[in-house]
């Protein structure tokens, strides 16, 4: 079981670090430039999650479907549910491309951004709105592969999207000194390589995909199954993302260093993050194939074995980052007053790892069981409970009411998805 769930967990922790990677590099590009291109592109990028995250069901939808049918040896299910998945990330993308001026305008409104961040964040904003299609439909393919048990197809693609991401990005801002528009190009450039070759790598299924029916297309039951579940992870994914962008807005009325410093910080939980989600990216492909399977043991016995190592990890990343923390802020910035404003928050980034853990894990397992609802549940109810925290906190701890809510609102989704668990076992929904 261990070999199982590492053979799947290596190639995911590599593919998913170099996501952070990117971010990171487009943080410290803008870092030679000015706090305000740092703050410019944190809201930018957190627009454009919010817009693109919500979507993430088409990965994380096409997952767990997958899984599933790879575990019962339906080949004509697996490949229909990638046909399905692909199409309508298309009409989604189409959608975001119509209705990008509304709403970039909605979403720039809500954050209440300064004047002078205004114009860079939108810049970066709508340029990269042109990857919608080749980022909704590397969604797709990436969720696909990973219900195929094969994390080494998503690791190639993420190493290509980063790579020419990254020396784009360098050279349009360096050389070009297109700042903040140079950075989105880049990003643009890279979805639509990435795209294709990952398209490419579907003539290795062609065995496979030759047993797609289009009459299967026309079967309203699965199809609207595969809705309702990716309608709940988008409520879902609707909420974390409603969580972050609050992070975002609460930041930015504060003035241009505040939301800087969360810009950094931030960037520290998606380095955690994005490692800790090699376990969960593993926890939907071995949960869903068990679960799909009808290996109840097996499918309770992944789970307690991913729990145990990443664990270990989340140990491990806490441990360099009590350690290490002055030094990698370092590498975002060597502004001093923003250096000196980012030190008292040394011993809150050494603590998220070990309470955030069970929330990236059990969402890993949620989605391997298609159990929808059951997500999307405890995201409502932790939800509620970081903005009650942050509410109650801005009168007790002003300075870290911020933090507080936020690691209130992890431990929260831990606890709910573990009592889900104890309760219902892998029959949640």
């Amino acid at each position: 079981m261990d070999k199982a769930i590492f053979r799947l967990t290596l190639p995911n922790i590599m593919s998913n670090i170099s996501v952070p990677l990117l971010s990171s590099v487009d943080t410290a590009l803008m870092g030679t430039l000015t706090p305000l291109h740092i703050g410019a592109i944190g809201i930018g990028s957190m627009l454009f999650n919010f817009l693109y995250w919500n979507l993430g069901f088409l990965r994380m939808g096409t997952t767990g479907f997958t899984a599933q049918a790879y575990g019962k040896g339906d080949n004509t299910e697996m490949s229909s549910i990638l046909i399905r998945a692909l199409l309508l990330s298309v009409g989604l993308a189409v959608l975001l491309l119509v209705f990008r001026f509304y709403l970039g305008g909605l979403a720039f409104r809500f954050m209440q951004i300064e004047a002078d961040i205004l114009p860079i964040a939108s810049t970066y904003f709508y340029i990269r709105m042109w990857a919608a299609p080749a980022t909704l439909g590397l969604y797709v393919l990436m969720g696909w592969y990973f219900g195929l048990q094969n994390a080494f197809i998503p690791l190639a693609l993420t190493i290509v999207s980063n790579v020419v991401n990254i020396v784009l990005s360098y050279y349009f801002v360096i050389h070009l000194h297109m700042a903040a528009a140079g950075v989105a190009w880049g990003t643009v450039i890279a979805q639509y390589i990435t795209f294709f070759a990952g398209l490419l790598f579907l003539f290795k299924y062609k065995d496979l995909l030759n047993h797609f029916q289009a009459k299967a297309l026309l079967h309203l039951r699965p199809f609207v199954h595969f809705l309702r579940v990716n309608r709940d992870i988008f409520i879902r994914t609707l909420v974390l993302t409603g969580v972050f962008a609050w992070l975002y807005r609460y930041s930015a009325s504060r003035g241009a260093l505040f939301l800087a410093v969360t810009v950094i910080i931030l960037q520290f939980l998606n380095w955690m993050s994005y490692a800790l989600d090699g376990f969960a990216y593993a926890a939907e492909s071995l949960t869903g194939r068990f679960y799909g399977a009808g290996e109840t043991r097996l499918t309770h016995r992944v789970i307690r074995r991913i729990f145990f190592w990443s664990g270990w990890m989340a140990l491990g990343i806490s441990v360099i980052y009590g350690i290490g923390f002055h030094w990698i802020a370092g590498i975002f910035t060597q502004d001093a007053p923003l250096l000196e404003a980012l030190k008292p928050y040394r011993l809150w980034m050494a603590v998220f790892p070990l309470i955030g853990v069970a929330s990236y894990i059990w969402d890993g397992v949620f989605i391997g069981l298609t159990a929808s609802k059951s997500m999307r549940n405890s995201m409502v109810l932790s939800g509620i409970f970081f903005f009650v925290t942050l509410y109650l906190s801005e009168g007790i701890w002003p300075a870290y009411a911020l933090w507080v809510a936020l690691m209130v609102f992890l431990i929260a989704r831990g606890v709910f998805q573990t009592y889900i668990y104890l309760n219902k076992g892998v029959q949640m929904d």
